[in-house]
């Protein structure tokens, strides 16, 4: 229900008028009928998808948002301008927004969750809603002391306009829609994936307290940013394919580039988080264990207990955990009550979620006191009702 809820808000906030130019930029696709579609124009599209596509993973995304490698300020400039050719706002609007889901993943602020605001919302509808559309800069005031960049943060469309005249001027009319137009929505929407399909669709190799997947099929559409699990186990690693099979274009670029000293610093992720069997922090334990506690319906356990016991038996529990406040967990795991998961039914549900994860018993424990601590709370919840 609270999941509705927060999608049915979502949809009022959404500022339909800002979606006129990405809707236009989808209709304007079909002028193709009219401009032709020359052989040049579809070279340019292709060309121009998987260079922008580049831009965002290595640009936007690996260095902007996770100084996931260093380089010059000149090659920052050209990898904030070939990002924001893509025309998804400028590079400071995108990292901060992006450092934000990181902070918040698949919890009720994160920007864009599926889970909790579902596929549309997720994919682009976020995208248009009244409160994401400033920039958080001080969660960027490492880029903001730049003033080419914040030049390009005020002037945002202005690479993308320039590549627009670039493909006119190239390919003609067809140039500008096939070449251009038809290249950024299809960016547009291998980008957006990673935000909706990553976190839905996929395996889960590690667990990160959130719903990140990997998606090979994502992985070779985005040049390597479908490994999506992989990056929230370590954010900050330049390299998102943590195996020699899972394929990540845009690392191999990178690391070519620093051969010959364009950029430097690579990070990769220890061996611990190769063989997965990091310690894992405190905040992705307790919201590993939410997303395993929630699977079960707590409110539906304590009425079918209402419902199985006796009145006295129900007023003798009722008045047992009144007693216990603060040690709701222990006392309803000390009891035989219908219809309560045990510890075993838990772990096995966390192997089947979680099937290439570390030891799970400690995520396990906390999700199974979490879980009776809800279901004790109905309980005495409903005992107030009454």
């Amino acid at each position: 229900m609270s999941s509705q809820v927060d999608r049915d808000d979502a949809g009022h906030d959404i500022v339909y008028p800002a979606a006129i130019p990405f809707v236009l930029v989808h209709l304007s696709c079909f002028a193709a009928i009219w401009s032709g579609v020359s052989w040049r124009a579809l070279g340019l599209c292709v060309a121009l998808y998987w260079l922008r596509i580049f831009g965002i993973g290595a640009g936007y995304h690996r260095y902007f948002s996770h100084r996931a490698f260093s380089t010059s300020r000149p090659v920052q400039f050209l990898l904030a301008c070939l990002a924001q050719s893509s025309a998804q706002n400028s590079i400071l609007w995108w990292a901060s927004k992006h450092r934000h889901h990181h902070l918040y993943s698949d919890t009720e602020h994160d920007v864009h969750s599926a889970q909790r605001k579902g596929f549309f919302y997720s994919h682009v509808g976020w995208i248009f809603d009244r409160k994401h559309a400033g920039s958080d800069l001080v969660k960027v005031e490492d880029f903001t002391r730049y003033p080419e960049l914040m030049w390009l943060h005020r002037f945002e469309l202005v690479p993308a306009f320039l590549l627009a005249g670039l493909c006119f001027a190239i390919a003609g009319w067809s140039g500008l829609v096939v070449g251009f137009l038809w290249s950024t929505v299809l960016v547009y929407h291998s980008t957006f994936c990673i935000n909706s399909l990553a976190h839905v669709r996929g395996s889960r190799r590690y667990v990160t307290g959130d719903d990140s997947r990997n998606n090979w099929l994502l992985a070779l559409f985005t040049l390597g940013e479908g490994w999506h699990n992989n990056h929230h186990a370590y954010q900050s690693s330049v390299r998102q394919g943590f195996r020699w099979w899972e394929v990540d274009v845009t690392y191999y670029i990178l690391w070519l580039l620093s051969r010959v000293g364009l950029v430097w610093d690579l990070k990769t992720p220890p061996e611990s988080v190769l063989q997965n069997n990091h310690r894992l922090s405190a905040r992705v334990v307790d919201r590993t264990a939410e997303q395993l506690a929630v699977r079960f319906n707590a409110h539906g356990i304590a009425h079918a207990i209402t419902a199985a016991l006796q009145t006295h038996e129900l007023a003798e529990l009722h008045a047992l955990l009144d007693q216990s406040r603060h040690g709701l967990a222990e006392v309803m795991a000390g009891l035989r009550l219908p219809g309560v998961p045990n510890r075993l039914e838990l772990d096995a549900l966390a192997k089947s979620m979680f099937s290439r994860a570390r030891p799970l018993e400690e995520i396990v424990d906390r999700a199974h006191r979490l879980l009776l601590t809800t279901v004790a709370d109905h309980l005495l919840a409903g005992q107030e009702a009454a």
